[in-house]
């Protein structure tokens, strides 16, 4: 049986392909197979993950956290923008000033924006505290009247730590189960019933063994989604409900 770094796929993908993987085996007679007890320990599991999932699709805070996420993307992409332009000011001291600033920003990697929740929150502070604390940037920021830009970085990213961290406590309130807890309970499932699948197939003395088919169009999803890992070429994209944290 083909093999899958389960950990890599976001949560869902994640969700998606185990019930993919469970759909092709449903359709594959399981009873006659004779691997109902771990298909139905595997069912239960994902059914437990689908139910958390949905629940944290459906937080309020999960979407007033986007909302306010795009606005600090959308002060952060901005800033990036004006000072690109003015690296290409007809007043050298203005260009100069322009790539200090953004030198400074590329310190913290060239996509801020595109940082998963945390690491963008984290990433902005440190920004922030460059430009408050540093006399060289406060004079490039005071230079080019940046100061409201950075002011609603500041206040975006502010509002964000202190929606997420309630986000964090209400679903710690909610369940003492989180995704990530219960993915490890899934993949435990998933494992047995593979290697169970496996087993009955190498232990086929007469050919054609019954599990080949079944093995051959598993192995063909878990295809397709390794070649989703392979192709993303980017790991840090910002996270939605489809990439709550794990």
């Amino acid at each position: 049986m083909n093999a899958i770094e389960l950990k890599l796929l976001r949560n869902a993908e994640y969700l998606q392909y185990v019930k993919d993987y469970l759909g092709i085996i449903n359709l594959n007679n399981p009873t006659q197979l004779g691997i109902d007890v771990k298909l139905t320990a595997f069912t239960s599991k994902i059914s437990e993950l689908e139910a958390l999932y949905k629940k944290a699709l459906a937080s309020e805070k999960t979407q007033e956290l986007l909302l306010i996420d795009e606005r600090r993307d959308a002060a952060v992409t901005g800033i990036n923008y004006f000072l690109l332009s003015q690296t290409y000011h007809f007043e050298p001291a203005k260009r100069q000033n322009a790539q200090l600033l953004l030198d400074n920003m590329n310190l913290y990697g060239s996509s801020i924006a595109r940082l998963n929740y945390q690491a963008e929150t984290a990433t902005i502070n440190n920004l922030i505290r460059d430009w408050e604390n540093k006399p060289e940037l406060i004079a490039a920021i005071s230079t080019f009247n940046l100061t409201e830009w950075v002011y609603e970085l500041k206040t975006a990213n502010e509002e964000f730590n202190t929606k997420y961290l309630s986000r964090t406590q209400e679903y710690g309130d909610a369940s003492p189960e989180t995704i990530k807890l219960k993915r490890e309970e899934t993949n435990a499932t998933y494992y047995a019933l593979r290697d169970r699948i496996d087993a009955l197939h190498l232990l086929v003395e007469t050919p054609p063994s019954p599990y080949a088919t079944l093995i051959n169009q598993l192995n063909a999803l878990t295809d397709q989604y390794n070649k989703l890992l392979i192709n993303r070429t980017d790991n840090t994209l910002p996270e939605t409900p489809e990439n709550l944290p794990v």
